[in-house]
């Protein structure tokens, strides 16, 4: 037998499934090859590495995610066992995750119905998820009632947006005695920072701007969501903790999650190395030079990824309706629940840490290279000794 196999791989051997087996135990014992293995790699990232040491775990939302039921199935059990800080999202799926919270009803269908017959029943279709159309409308009145409240009246980035929306949502939840079902709801509960990629592309967005219209003086401050996700980077890796990106899909919260180190490197002129973990749950392709599909390796190029995390990235080719409750009901059973960070209290102050550091070392002109990777990196401090670090300017 050759050493190469003997000494550096382990024997591909699994058990036979048995009765009663919970999904960790099967993901460990029967997933052990093609995206089945890559899968089982994401749950052991996530669970373990992601999560260790109270790294800051930051998770990109794409696809139509909350009308299947996974914000209450998998990201509300997420947030609440502490093991996503911060997230990225589309409008859709916020959108979506208000019918939830408001106590709706949607219904598993069929992706074969035929259509014209529910445009006339007044019902909707998102593949094989079934809902009336008065739950658009509802929601759609919700929102515009909502955003006339006088904390609504300024400018502000869409995770205090997110965060107020959120209070609402939480309220009404507790009204109807459906405690759990919102993502919102969860996320201002938590403390959960919820941002935007594009605010204005979604029902949401659409009624925000409606709103506009009848001299509501609610607009997003873009600007503000920009620095603030690098600032909860920078926070992260500032006292030499670490950075954990975990994308759903891909689309533009995929890039507005990852180009926070571009904005801290190449834009602020701040050195830096990339995110530590990368694990990416996508069907797209990286050889059609989308930013869906591109690698973690094509990302270490762009300085988005630490390029001696590359072992620890993890790119598994399958549905994220299928990969969710999977790599969530692995970490639940493997992984003890951590205190929530609560950064959205933090909010001002990861924001003035990040300006106060590009005031110091940033410019208007060309800035250097960036972050010499081949330079030895400063060993992560002890926990205890990070702990004491939370909330100093460097």
């Amino acid at each position: 037998m050759s050493k190469t196999l003997r000494n550096q791989f382990p024997r591909l051997l699994p058990a036979p499934a048995r009765k009663n087996i919970s999904a960790a135990d099967l993901i460990d014992g029967a997933f052990k090859a093609y995206n089945g293995a890559r899968l089982a790699e994401a749950c052991r990232l996530f669970s373990g590495k992601m999560l260790d040491g109270n790294g800051t775990v930051g998770m990109s939302l794409t696809g139509a995610l909350t009308p299947a039921g996974l914000g209450k199935s998998c990201l509300v059990p997420l947030l609440k066992a502490g093991f996503v800080d911060w997230i990225i999202s589309t409008g859709a799926n916020l959108y979506h995750d208000l019918h939830y919270g408001l106590g709706m009803q949607l219904f598993a269908g069929s992706p074969s119905l035929n259509d014209i017959d529910l445009r006339n029943d007044g019902v909707i279709r998102i593949y094989d998820v079934l809902f009336d159309y008065d739950v658009l409308l509802d929601t759609d009145a919700f929102v515009r009632q909502v955003v006339q409240g006088p904390e609504f009246q300024k400018t502000m980035g869409t995770d205090e947006f997110h965060h107020l929306l959120g209070k609402y949502v939480f309220e009404r939840e507790k009204k109807l005695g459906i405690p759990e079902h919102s993502l919102l709801a969860a996320a201002y509960k938590y403390r959960v920072p919820i941002f935007t990629s594009s605010p204005g592309d979604s029902s949401i967005g659409m009624n925000v701007a409606a709103m506009s219209l009848r001299d509501s003086k609610l607009a997003f401050d873009v600007n503000r969501d920009v620095n603030q996700t690098a600032a909860i980077v920078y926070d992260a890796k500032r006292s030499r903790g670490k950075s954990s990106v975990f994308i759903l899909g891909g689309g533009s919260p995929k890039n507005f999650m990852l180009q926070t180190e571009p904005q801290i490197q190449e834009v602020m002129g701040i050195e830096e190395r990339g995110h530590d973990y990368f694990l990416q749950c996508t069907d797209a392709r990286p050889d059609t030079g989308g930013l869906s599909g591109a690698t973690p390796g094509e990302a270490v190029s762009w300085g988005k990824i630490d390029p001696d995390s590359l072992p620890d990235c993890v790119v598994c080719y399958l549905d994220s309706t299928v990969a969710l409750p999977l790599i969530t009901a692995y970490a639940l059973s493997r992984t003890a629940p951590r205190k929530p960070k609560k950064l959205y209290d933090r909010r001002d102050e990861m924001l003035e840490a990040i300006r106060v550091q590009y005031l110091k070392v940033g410019q208007v002109e060309k800035v250097a290279h960036r972050t010499d990777v081949s330079k030895k990196k400063k060993p992560a401090r002890n926990l205890a000794k990070r702990a004491s670090s939370v909330g100093s300017k460097k």
